[in-house]
């Protein structure tokens, strides 16, 4: 005989569990393949999330952003997958359209931060790079800047004060949002010494060159002539005058000892500056680079042009060229005209 009432207190249980399976799936389950962002417009957003910040600082900044679909389920998957603490990886996070909370929370739990693209070039001084790195990362400029000119960091560098932007050669890497100064400078070394290979270290020995004065030199010849064809025939003839022991004599150096960098036109009183960047007044290399030199300009230096020119001039006709000679007596002439030129389109 059956027992009718066992079977019904059976199924009574079962249709707690299931009911209680189905309720867990709906609460724990389900959220996890369901979309947890979505953009307004379909696209990605970048999530910023500053070193030390909480699961709070993260769940408040979607929120405020607009994007969480169920604040609630990407509570509840956060806490089921470890990740609402009091402390979560930082960094810089690009989350698409329609991702789900499985997705997020897995990517800003294990830190798998997305690059940021470092843009590093077109600068005269530290300062001013630190000012362009700054919109890089989460560090600021000022401390960008007090970390590259600490002593024991230009030592450990073999840097000074005057040369330690030829650590930083121009171009644009990956790095991470929050890098941290040390990990900015061993990459800058990385990528420095991954430029000064053998051959091109081989090239500047031959013509008495250290890296730290190619580049010093580069930045020269990047600010003497626009036109990039021309460049390593300058380079050749600032080299002819190390060599023979002829000052630099170049305006460049001049224009970055006066600190007005938008000067056009060099003066005799500019000349009388009593700086070790007037080339005119000293001999040899400046102390160090007067710009952050593009590749081409670099390549100019280690790729110099082999002749006897000593001496060159702007041509007067705006176009950026210059004639080149071996005398004085035809760059004098051409001087006359570019003073001329400059005298007619008002550049005092």
């Amino acid at each position: 005989m059956f027992n009718s009432g066992l079977i019904k207190n059976k199924w009574v249980w079962f249709t707690i569990l299931f009911t209680g399976l189905c309720i867990a799936f709906y609460i724990y389950v389900a959220p996890l393949f369901k979309p947890a962002i979505a953009t307004f417009d379909n696209k990605p957003i970048v999530l910023y999330i500053p070193s030390g910040a909480s699961y709070k600082n993260v769940k408040d900044s979607l929120v405020i952003a607009g994007v969480l679909t169920n604040v609630d389920h990407f509570n509840r998957i956060a806490t089921l997958m470890q990740y609402a603490k009091d402390e979560v990886p930082g960094g810089k996070y690009i989350l698409k359209d329609r991702m789900t909370a499985r997705e997020v929370i897995g990517k800003l739990r294990s830190g798998n931060q997305d690059p940021v693209n470092v843009v590093v070039n077109n600068v005269r001084t530290l300062p001013e790079l630190a000012g362009k790195l700054d919109r890089y990362f989460e560090i600021d400029s000022l401390t960008i800047l007090q970390y590259f000119t600490r002593e024991d960091v230009l030592k450990e560098y073999h840097l000074t004060p005057e040369t330690v932007l030829t650590l930083f050669i121009p171009n644009t890497y990956q790095m991470f949002w929050n890098a941290t100064p040390e990990k900015l400078a061993k990459r800058m070394k990385k990528e420095h010494d991954k430029f000064w290979n053998q051959e091109r270290l081989d090239k500047i020995r031959k013509l008495g060159l250290s890296p730290v004065q190619a580049y010093t030199l580069a930045s020269i010849v990047e600010k003497e002539s626009n036109y990039v064809p021309e460049r390593p025939t300058i380079a050749g003839v600032y080299i002819n005058r190390l060599k023979t022991g002829m000052k630099l004599q170049a305006d460049p150096t001049v224009v970055f000892a006066t600190g007005e960098y938008d000067l056009k036109r060099v003066l005799y009183s500019h000349l009388a500056m009593d700086s070790p960047y007037n080339t005119y007044m000293y001999e040899g290399l400046p102390p160090g680079p007067i710009y952050m030199p593009s590749i081409s300009s670099l390549e100019a230096v280690i790729n110099a042009e082999q002749h006897d020119f000593i001496f060159f001039c702007a041509k007067a006709d705006n176009s950026g060229k210059h004639v080149f000679a071996s005398t004085l007596q035809e760059p004098s002439k051409n001087a006359r005209l570019f003073s001329t030129w400059l005298n007619t389109i008002g550049i005092k």
